[in-house]
């Protein structure tokens, strides 16, 4: 019996393990990129704004703190989440990014005058703290960003999640899978299209029904496992943009949001496909994995340093990974 048994788990050894098939190349505009995130999301999607920020023209941060607030220490991540006093300051965390663009490890951070920005925060977040979040504005403005560019939603009493017209949680749910629905002023709140909304301008109304396709593409071409980054991502292509030149979104999930804890419910309902569907738009749904080689039993974004002191550069792994998704969007078919 116990040979029968070795037989069968070498067997069972030997079947190839089948991948992802590759991120296509659609011929997308990849030096016109906006970003959105919740939770360590938001925190990598304020990252990736400023160091590519020749690239990007907006973002939208949902529940997140400013940029390089850890300053490299996980010691510091209960005070950039608002769960101890005081205040995050904003102040030496413009000036880290001065100095990294000084040597030229972001881009330049003139680049962020021109770029347009979405910042909510729910009055009932008990993960992120509304003063973190405050604090994320006042680096913009410290930044340099005019008023008008930056719209700051901090009056819905929404939990910590990405908010949407009718799928997900109660709207003060601080729970799995930190999706939920929120009405404001007797409607339902569509806080994909609030967002891209400010960084686009005026859309089109979204789909009522998808033309397109979700799918599944290999992120170890981009990032190895010591990166903490899933062996697959998701990518949303309506079908206008399988002829190419269409824009690039990239939205982040939050901790223990991948889609190995949630499975579709933020790359398939948290709301963006059905805008990028009418508006000519890829949605990428890059990855993040619960590991113990980085250390990251959460599942979160690289916001305080597991996988190197880089981590909010240009030349952090997961920050590089994601760039060169984008760029592979980009090519000609």
């Amino acid at each position: 019996m116990k040979r029968v048994l070795c037989l069968v788990s070498a067997a069972l050894l030997s079947v190839p393990a089948f991948a992802a098939d590759p991120l296509p190349a659609l011929g997308a505009d990849a030096a016109h990129i906006s970003v959105s995130g919740l939770s360590s999301g938001a925190f990598m999607a304020v990252q990736y704004q400023v160091a590519y920020s020749a690239s990007v023209i907006g973002a939208g941060i949902v529940a997140g703190g400013p940029y390089y607030c850890a300053a490299g220490q996980l010691a510091n991540a209960a005070l950039c989440m608002g769960q101890q006093a005081p205040a995050p300051d904003p102040a030496p965390m413009l000036a880290a990014a001065r100095g990294f663009a000084a040597g030229r490890r972001i881009d330049a951070l003139s680049n962020l005058v021109r770029q347009r920005v979405y910042v909510f925060s729910g009055t009932q977040d008990t993960v992120v703290r509304q003063k973190a979040v405050d604090a994320t504005v006042a680096f913009y403005r410290l930044a340099g960003l005019p008023a008008a560019n930056i719209a700051y939603v901090h009056t819905v009493p929404a939990g910590h999640a990405f908010i949407t017209p009718a799928f997900g949680n109660a709207c003060a749910a601080n729970a799995a899978p930190y999706v939920s629905q929120c009405r404001v002023d007797g409607q339902g709140y569509d806080q994909a299209g609030a967002l891209l909304q400010q960084i686009h301008g005026h859309l089109k109304p979204p789909a009522a029904t998808l033309s397109g396709r979700i799918v599944a593409f290999d992120q170890r071409a981009f990032a190895a496992a010591s990166s903490g980054m899933a062996a697959e991502g998701y990518l949303y292509v309506p079908a206008a943009c399988r002829g190419g030149g269409c824009s690039i979104h990239v939205a982040l999930h939050g901790c223990q949001q991948s889609a190995a804890k949630v499975g579709d419910d933020v790359y398939a309902h948290a709301g963006y496909n059905r805008w990028a569907d009418s508006n000519a738009m890829l949605v990428l749904y890059p990855q993040v994995e619960s590991s113990l080689l980085p250390f990251n039993p959460q599942g979160c974004w690289d916001w305080f340093a597991y996988t190197g002191p880089g981590y909010a550069t240009r030349q952090a792994p997961q920050m590089k990974a994601i760039r060169a998704m984008v760029e592979r969007l980009g090519q000609a078919r």
